[in-house]
């Protein structure tokens, strides 16, 4: 695994998360400087202590809280780039599904992405990227995915606008879109009886994704010597979002 060449640091949002814990181990074994956010205080303090690595401590996930927190966290410094690792997991027909819960998606998945484009360009002064985790909901029509899908497609919107205001500056705006994950949000519903194994047979290659998978994208898409990808969304699925298995 080659080193990232650069001086800046790059910045993690979510690191305490199954996604952002593996992109923070797999950026700090290959040399990169590291700033971490999450909410979890006692997580993140382990985390960032056994890397080295900076911390700040999150308050909410709306826009203002994360703009205002990647501004602090870039005071004494310009960042390389920024993940996105921020995110919730809601299946629920439209019908079942709150205003309560409506708003806590939106918020969590696609308002703290926007606080990310709102401090960019004052965080990101030597160009770079930001790559935000949408998913293959996005562009699917799954069922029980109203919420969540609508606010994983506005992230793919918000990426390639955002990419194409920021041009000039050199900044570079990515998603990741994976399928199903393994992780502490998915736990829940993957110990129901039967679960896990028929979401990896529904999987064109027959598993289930892992940390590492979608960890190893983000890492592609923040590497400087990628700098001529602008704009895109990397499937991370399996092949679910364009394949079908032979059955």
């Amino acid at each position: 695994m080659q080193d990232l060449v650069t001086c800046d640091p790059f910045i993690i949002l979510g690191a305490t998360g199954a996604t952002g814990q593996q992109l923070a181990r797999d950026l700090h074994a290959r040399g990169a400087k590291l700033r971490l956010l999450a909410r979890d205080e006692a997580k993140l303090d382990e985390l960032a202590l056994s890397l080295g690595a900076d911390r700040t401590v999150l308050a909410g996930a709306d826009a203002v809280t994360i703009r205002d927190a990647l501004l602090t966290a870039c005071a004494d410094g310009p960042a390389a780039g920024v993940a996105h690792c921020i995110g919730s997991l809601l299946l629920k027909p439209a019908k079942r599904t709150t205003v309560e819960e409506w708003h806590e998606v939106i918020e969590t998945n696609l308002s703290s992405a926007f606080g990310v484009t709102m401090a960019a360009a004052d965080c990101i002064k030597n160009g770079g990227s930001v790559v935000f985790c949408s998913s293959v909901a996005a562009s699917l029509g799954l069922p029980n995915h109203e919420a969540i899908a609508a606010a994983k497609a506005g992230l793919v919107g918000l990426a390639r606008a955002a990419a194409a205001s920021h041009l000039r500056r050199n900044i570079r705006f990515h998603c990741v879109a994976p399928a199903l994950v393994e992780s502490q949000m998915t736990a829940q519903l993957l110990s129901r009886q039967g679960m896990r194994e028929a979401a990896s047979k529904q999987n064109p290659i027959g598993r289930i994704g892992r940390p590492d998978d979608v960890a190893r994208a983000i890492a592609f898409l923040l590497d400087p010597k990628n700098d001529w990808i602008d704009g895109q969304v990397l499937g991370v699925d399996g092949g679910f979002g364009s394949l079908r298995g032979l059955g």
